[in-house]
């Protein structure tokens, strides 16, 4: 395998050549993000609440395929999530009012790395968090 050529400055050799795949994989791992979902699952399945910021998206995204296979509803009570299986009852409880609402994940989100969960439009309109956005939630495992 060639590395970085000779006279690089002490840089640390990596390959000159790699697919775009792992190249991004390999800076998730390095940002932490892998392990971090990771770790975040794993708490959620040993039954301890996980506290966190959800989003939510609705009609751009109505009647698409989810990950799952599901044509996205926004009205329905759906969310995303990176690591728990797909029809796992999830609590998702809004902290700034006190309301929750129980909900299926059926996609894999979200994107956005500060983000716990994507909440149905329907879920965030149960929870009060339309006009904000993005709200501090607690997340906890129902059924998996």
């Amino acid at each position: 395998m060639r590395t970085v050529p000779n006279g690089a400055g002490g840089a640390i050799p990596r390959p000159l050549f790699y697919a775009r795949t792992s190249a991004w994989l390999g800076a998730l791992a390095l940002a932490g993000s892998i392990s971090w979902a990771t770790s975040v699952a794993a708490g959620m399945i040993s039954g301890e609440p996980v506290v966190g910021h959800a989003s939510w998206y609705g009609d751009e995204f109505a009647r698409r395929p989810t990950a799952s296979g599901r044509r996205f509803d926004p009205s329905k009570l759906t969310c995303a999530h990176r690591t728990l299986p797909f029809g796992s009852k999830v609590r998702v409880t809004n902290l700034r009012n006190g309301r929750s609402v129980m909900v299926i994940i059926t996609d894999r989100e979200p994107y956005a790395r500060r983000r716990e969960i994507d909440l149905s439009y329907g879920a965030a309109r149960a929870l009060g968090m339309l006009r904000q956005g993005v709200e501090r939630v607690r997340i906890e495992l129902l059924e998996s």
